[in-house]
C-alpha cells in the first residue's frame, strides 16, 4: 500500500473490542473524506463518529496529528476557515495518492459502515446515544462519582446491552 513508516501503535482502536483500523488507513480515510469536502477536524471527527453509527469516535489526538502529517506529505492543505476553524483540502498530490490507492480507500470506506445495514444509525437511535454519551460525560466527570454510582451505572448498560440485544 505504500503508506510509509508510522502504521498502527495505538491510532484507530475501537477500546476492547479490537483494532478499527491502523494508521495509515486512518489516514487514508481522512483523505478521501476531505476530497469529497473539505472540513476542519472536529467535522471530521463527527463525520467518522456518523459513518461508524456511533461505535466509533476518533479523538483529537489521533485526528489533528494524521492531518497535520498529511500536510507535512502534501496530500493535504490546511488553511483558515470561518470561525477561526482551520479547513482541510486535498491537493493535487492528494487526489494523486487517493487515486494510487483507489483498492485499500474503497477497501477502508467500505469498513466504515456496520456490515449490512445503513451506514447511519435512525435519527431517533442517534440521539438516544447522543444523549447517552452526554449524560455519561456529565457523570463521569464529576468527582462525586463513587464506587457504588459507578457500579450502578455499568449494571445499567450492562442491562440495556442485553435488551438491545434480545430485542
Amino acid at each position: 500500500m505504500g503508506m510509509g513508516k508510522g502504521r498502527g501503535h495505538g491510532h484507530g482502536h475501537r477500546g476492547r473490542g479490537g483494532r478499527l483500523f491502523d494508521y495509515g488507513e486512518l489516514r487514508l480515510l481522512l483523505l478521501a473524506m476531505i476530497a469529497e469536502r473539505p472540513s476542519h477536524g472536529y467535522e471530521l471527527i463527527k463525520l467518522i463518529e456518523e459513518r461508524m453509527a456511533g461505535s466509533y469516535s476518533p479523538s483529537p489526538g489521533v485526528i489533528y496529528p494524521t492531518l497535520a502529517w498529511l500536510e507535512d506529505m502534501g496530500y493535504a492543505a490546511i488553511e483558515p476557515g470561518e470561525g477561526g476553524r482551520k479547513i482541510c483540502r486535498i491537493t493535487p498530490e492528494g487526489e494523486a495518492f487517493v487515486t494510487a490507492n483507489r483498492a485499500a480507500v474503497d477497501d477502508v470506506l467500505n469498513r466504515t459502515g456496520p456490515q449490512g445495514r445503513p451506514r447511519h444509525a435512525p435519527q431517533a437511535v442517534a440521539e438516544a446515544m447522543d444523549a447517552l454519551k452526554t449524560a455519561l460525560r456529565a457523570r463521569l466527570g464529576q468527582d462525586t462519582a463513587d464506587a457504588d454510582s459507578l457500579s450502578a451505572i455499568a449494571d445499567i448498560l450492562r442491562d440495556a446491552a442485553r435488551r438491545i440485544g434480545e430485542s
